[in-house]
């Protein structure tokens, strides 16, 4: 231990005076954090909306400033015919075209309804979705004002078609009523932020791992260790320790400026997601190492730690839907320490969950972090022999 002592402090010491190599273990992960939380997010603040008002009533004006006074949708432009609408949703200028026909304040008043047409650019569905419902709410709460009802009729493609006619189907006779558990306000960074900075620990502890300790191959470190009294554990130790240590700093800073920026709630105990980091960096630091075993250069390092990453990320459910992937990709994706580590940080952060609410990711991560860091050890060994 005494030697691994001053093996650590010579490591902390080169890290600490290498400026570039500090700012990109403590100062990028939190620029990154501020940056992707505000970028990696599917919610549609404010949509383009171009009118085509064939009515030309009171009522239709009063529809569409409900919708701009609503804050979700702006108004792009206005029409009495559909081809401006059609080469405003082509050229991108519009994300819908809201369609109003004739005689639409005739049939609120003599019907109580009447339809409208709403044609959505369908390109990004995911936000074609979005704009739906919050289109729909709008619009079912304005009717509810009036004491009528709207018919939307909603089209993905760009083009005309016949509106709906007739009168709308009989009121319900059940009250729906709904709540959003663990996250009343909907808030998308509640969602998103726990998963970001698991990335932005994974990337410290693999990618930046492996490259430091291929480079003691590249200026001949390794080649060394024969002569030296230091043993192969020992300088496994010293090189992994303080990437453990720092990438243990940076989510405590994250966890630190997520609460403050935005506002994510810290429900469950801090003590089970430092125990899940512990088990987490050892399945990260166990990859770091295999990588290092298996190149021979810094970029070799960094491409496929970089490549590794991808694949972690896209089968982690961080950026789609868990449940949503093909019963082959979950099972694949069972694989992904990631995904397991990311599961605890929501179930902790965000449902308040406890030591039984994660246990079996925590079980996952820590048998993984035995069997990868007992392989990378094995590989090790047996290139530096």
């Amino acid at each position: 231990m005494r030697t691994v002592r001053f093996l650590l402090e010579k490591e902390f010491r080169q890290i600490f005076r290498d400026r570039t190599m500090l700012r990109m273990l403590l100062l990028v992960p939190l620029v990154q954090l501020l940056v992707l939380s505000s970028a990696a997010t599917f919610e549609v603040t404010q949509a383009r909306m171009w009118v085509v008002d064939l009515d030309g009533s009171s009522a239709s004006r009063g529809l569409v400033q409900r919708l701009t006074g609503s804050g979700r949708f702006e108004l792009a432009g206005s029409s009495v015919s559909a081809e401006p609408a059609h080469r405003a949703l082509l050229e991108r200028e519009a994300s819908l075209v809201l369609q109003i026909p004739r005689d639409f304040e005739h049939d609120l008043r003599t019907r109580a309804v009447a339809p409208v047409q709403v044609l959505l650019d369908a390109e990004d569905g995911a936000a074609a979705g979005v704009i739906q419902s919050y289109l729909t709410a709008i619009l079912q709460d304005h009717a509810r004002s009036l004491g009528t009802r709207l018919q939307p009729r909603f089209t993905g493609a760009v083009g005309s078609g016949p509106l709906p006619a007739g009168p709308s189907a009989p009121a319900p006779a059940l009250q729906l009523r709904h709540r959003g558990w663990y996250n009343p306000e909907l808030d998308y960074y509640h969602y998103m932020v726990p998963g970001i900075l698991v990335v932005l620990v994974t990337v410290v502890a693999m990618a930046i791992a492996s490259m430091n300790i291929v480079r003691e191959k590249e200026i001949g470190t390794l080649e060394q260790l024969s002569v030296t009294p230091v043993t192969k554990g020992q300088f496994i130790a010293s090189k992994l320790i303080p990437f453990w240590i720092i990438a243990l700093v940076d989510l405590a800073l994250g966890l630190v400026l997520a609460r403050l920026v935005f506002s994510i709630p810290i429900e469950g105990s801090l003590l089970v997601v430092a125990v899940s980091a512990v088990a987490y960096l050892f399945v990260a630091l166990g990859i770091a190492l295999w990588i290092s075993t298996v190149v021979e250069t810094q970029q070799q390092a960094m491409f496929i730690a970089f490549s590794v990453n991808m694949i972690y990320l896209l089968m982690s459910g961080l950026f789609t839907p868990f449940r949503s992937m093909p019963d082959w990709a979950q099972a694949l994706g069972q694989l992904s320490p990631v995904k397991h580590f990311i599961q605890i940080m929501r179930t902790v952060l965000v449902r308040g969950g406890g030591w039984e609410a994660v246990a079996l990711p925590l079980g996952v991560l820590v048998v993984y972090g035995a069997v990868v860091f007992s392989l990378a050890i094995r590989q090790f060994s047996k290139r530096v022999a």
